[in-house]
């Protein structure tokens, strides 16, 4: 199973996803995209196999990957301080690969009946709901 993990800014959010997937599944094959530089190095200290920036990286790794996973600003144009752009946005939306979106409620974006939790307690959950995506594929 190929896992994509997505972030931009700091890529924080993608670094502790990618460290917190490797734990549970030491030999999941973990690629990710950053929306910019930074991320794609957070995201390659945390133990991502491959890793690579930008527009264009992104819509060549959603053709491949099985899951999708991220804040879920990355389904929308203009998210994360500007750094989706609708092509990024229609990329992973079109992706035929499971998406486990992270509710950050950043960026005035709200997402409705989402209880307010601490970031790890959402990766925690963002990581459980891979785990049934993987048991279920073998």
């Amino acid at each position: 199973m190929e896992i994509l993990v997505v972030d931009g800014q700091g890529g924080r959010i993608g670094q502790q996803l990618v460290r917190a997937i490797l734990a549970r599944f030491p030999g999941a094959q973990v690629h990710g995209v950053g929306t910019n530089s930074m991320a794609t190095a957070a995201l390659l200290k945390a133990g991502a196999a491959q890793a690579a920036t930008g527009e264009n990286a992104l819509a060549v790794a959603c053709r491949t990957a099985d899951v999708i996973l991220g804040p879920a600003g990355i389904v929308i144009a203009d998210a994360l301080l500007g750094e989706i752009s609708p092509a990024m946005a229609a990329a992973v939306g079109r992706s035929p690969a499971k998406k486990i979106l992270i509710p950050m409620n950043q960026c005035d974006i709200l997402v409705a009946g989402v209880e307010d939790l601490p970031v790890s307690r959402l990766l925690d959950r963002a990581v459980e709901l891979l785990s049934r995506l993987m048991e279920r594929d073998t």
